[in-house]
């Protein structure tokens, strides 16, 4: 059971260098059990280094971080088998049937026939794609494939799903029906850290982090940040800060 006061996913100077050059440099923060986190950054902030170091997929330099109470240092596997994952590309097989898909991710996280098969109802009743079952993704709408893929990352009960631009292409409508099924599983104690070019989508989050140049120059709840920085919208506060015209918090 996760402790709603423990941080569900802690980072203490956590870097991340290739050669001379660094990065995510000395990176510190807590994300907490069902916290919805905006994690923003210009190309090239650091933002998919960090990310991949929090997933198990790469290796720090230095600094600490533990996801889910696994060290990712030494515990990469347990970290993957904890946690959902949503890339920025289209992560579902689009030759399979939403069906198969389901079953061929739910062989994945370790579910039984039976939990494949009752998860599958209800993720068919969730979406409204009873119809589709059957149907190959690559003959379902792109918003109706990004809900499927979102709800596949969760399929597992993760504790954390890590979000790469999930909304990137799809129409507003669509959008903000993606963020309904967010908010669902934070409801439910899950922890969502996402990744979005949408300055809007920004202020949906429970807390926002913008990293320029591999640090992250601030990070608080959306109506905080724009109070520091006597801004308007989100939007204004992430061009200042890219541009350097802040510093670094």
């Amino acid at each position: 059971m996760t402790d709603p006061a423990v941080p569900i996913i802690s980072t203490h100077g956590l870097t991340r260098r290739f050669g001379s050059f660094t990065a995510v440099d000395a990176v510190s923060f807590d994300v907490m059990p069902g916290e919805i986190l905006g994690f923003l950054g210009a190309n090239g902030a650091g933002k998919t280094t960090a990310i991949r170091m929090l997933t198990g997929l790469l290796s720090p330099t230095e600094g600490l971080a533990t996801v889910s109470g696994f060290d990712v240092y030494t515990q990469a596997d347990e970290i993957k088998r904890t946690i959902g994952y949503m890339s920025q590309r289209f992560s579902l097989y689009e030759n399979l049937t939403v069906r198969e898909n389901i079953r061929f991710y739910g062989g994945i996280y370790g579910l039984s026939n039976r939990d494949v098969r009752v998860r599958t109802d209800h993720l068919a009743r969730r979406l409204g794609l009873g119809h589709a079952l059957d149907s190959q993704i690559r003959s379902l709408p792109l918003g109706w494939r990004q809900k499927l893929a979102f709800s596949v990352a969760v399929l597992h009960d993760p504790t954390v799903v890590f979000l790469d631009e999930p909304t990137g292409g799809v129409d507003p409508v669509t959008r903000r029906q993606f963020w309904d099924l967010m908010y669902e599983e934070a409801e439910q104690g899950v922890t969502v850290f996402v990744t979005t070019h949408y300055m809007d989508e920004a202020e949906y989050c429970d807390r926002v982090s913008i990293m320029v140049d591999g640090r992250i120059a601030a990070i608080g709840a959306p109506g905080d940040l724009k109070d520091r920085f006597g801004a308007a919208s989100i939007d204004e506060v992430f061009v200042r800060l890219a541009r350097g015209g802040e510093g670094r918090a």
